[in-house]
């Protein structure tokens, strides 16, 4: 791992937390993800599974946590399973976690390799009545590859049929979206290497500037930090920043556009999502600020109207409240256009089509059921934006906040986001590079 040591309890908490929701005499089986190919003999990086780090905070392919609550035998309510190390694959790929490190990191006392896990599993499943097995169920994911999650959930419905299964996914939702005083410290850490990644990014801003040079200098900053990429940064000058998910970064900055940054740093599996609208010339024209100011005035009443009890749903009709508000403000809406609107067909969808915010933690999307009310503790992205096309620009801020029971906190508060903190970040950076 990358980040510094994570305390073991963190872990061993979010396992009790979902030891209390299983059914009686129920097993749960969580897997690692797949080290995914690309071309030739190449492989990426693993990407660790969200939910097997929020259980025991492992980040090694191909281990398997089994959590049985209710085992007669108290050895087997907690066994975590690791590939053994060789010689050969340590020469090849490096360390690989001793059986010691890895009760340490997770606080699991029972782990075992894989070796032994088809008996031991068998053992558990003859015993257990209920099982949890695990699956993606983002409402938006995407599933067209086959994962070592829906492989072992096949398998082991072929071979013990006759068992009551579980949707373990509905259960690691309820448990994700609520984030614990130990989780907003780990995002905390990821804002603040989000912060120094924008700060350097406004003293380097100018006319003629590549948008991958931009790119670079947050990396710079990530990295060092023991951090990375939260997700693919967009980097996006002028009317590049009217396509929601430009990730090209390839062009020039010119004078006397707008760069829309949406980029942000992961410290620990932990993500955070940030977006920033700066002038690349240093100063916004008159029409920019006022736009700006506009997407501004909504991102900070959008920020109070997250509240526990409110539907998601709700918040997001308050925001485009707001933004039609603005429009007709900037002239882009008329009255006449919301009379003549259809009921879905909203007029400021032209100018505003996207979703407010959503929940980040684990994953930048991250789970939650999003049909009920929100909470204290719910971490959520608050990102209203206006993008305006004709005039080949478009303007969105964004901060991560954690819902409070009496007062959110901002966790990009300490980030510039007020035109004249930006105008002026930027003018100093240039003082300071000429002399």
């Amino acid at each position: 791992m990358r980040h510094a040591p994570i305390s073991s309890k963190l872990f061993a908490d979010n396992r009790e937390r979902l030891s209390r929701l299983m059914l009686g005499n129920s097993l749960a089986v969580v897997n690692s993800n797949d080290i995914l190919p690309t071309n030739a003999d190449g492989s990426l990086r693993l990407v660790a599974s969200s939910d097997l780090f929020y259980l025991t905070g492992i980040e090694q392919e191909e281990s398997i946590l089994l959590l049985y609550p209710d085992s007669h035998f108290e050895e087997f309510r907690e066994v975590l399973f690791l590939r053994e190390p060789t010689p050969l694959m340590e020469i090849w790929e490096g360390h690989k976690l001793t059986r010691e490190e890895a009760r340490k990191i997770s606080g699991v006392k029972r782990v075992e390799w894989l070796s032994d896990f088809d008996g031991i599993f068998r053992r558990l499943m003859c015993e257990a009545e209920h099982v949890y097995l695990n699956s993606n169920e983002h409402k938006r994911a995407v599933v067209q590859v086959e994962t070592r999650e829906a492989r072992f959930v096949a398998e082991t419905q072929r071979q013990y049929p006759l068992h009551s299964y579980q949707r373990l996914a509905r259960l690691m939702h309820k448990l994700r979206v609520v984030k614990s005083e130990a989780e907003i410290d780990l995002l905390r850490q990821a804002c603040a290497l989000t912060g120094k990644g924008f700060q350097r990014v406004m003293k380097f801003t100018k006319p003629g500037v590549n948008e991958a040079e931009v790119e670079a200098e947050f990396a710079h900053e990530f990295i060092r930090g023991r951090g990375g990429f939260a997700y693919t940064p967009i980097i996006a000058g002028g009317l590049n920043a009217c396509a929601l998910h430009y990730i090209e970064n390839s062009m020039d900055c010119r004078a006397g556009d707008l760069l829309l940054l949406d980029v942000a740093a992961q410290y620990a599996n932990y993500n955070s999502d940030l977006t920033r609208t700066i002038p690349v010339s240093g100063r916004f024209t008159r029409r920019q600020r006022q736009v700006y100011d506009s997407v501004l005035r909504v991102f900070r009443q959008c920020a109070k109207n997250l509240v526990p009890g409110k539907l998601p749903k709700t918040w997001q009709k308050e925001a485009e409240a707001l933004i039609e508000e603005e429009l007709l403000k900037l002239g882009l809406l008329r009255p006449r256009d919301i009379k003549e609107q259809s009921p879905d067909k909203p007029a400021l969808k032209k100018y505003f089509m996207h979703g407010v915010g959503h929940p980040i933690g684990l994953d930048v999307h991250d789970v939650g059921h999003v049909t009920e009310p929100m909470q204290a503790g719910w971490v959520m992205t608050v990102e209203p934006a206006i993008y305006i096309p004709e005039e080949g620009f478009a303007v969105r801020l964004e901060n991560t906040i954690v819902i409070g029971e009496k007062e959110n906190v901002d966790l990009m508060a300490h980030i510039p986001i007020e035109a004249d903190e930006i105008e002026a970040a930027m003018s100093k950076g240039r003082s300071g590079r000429g002399k």
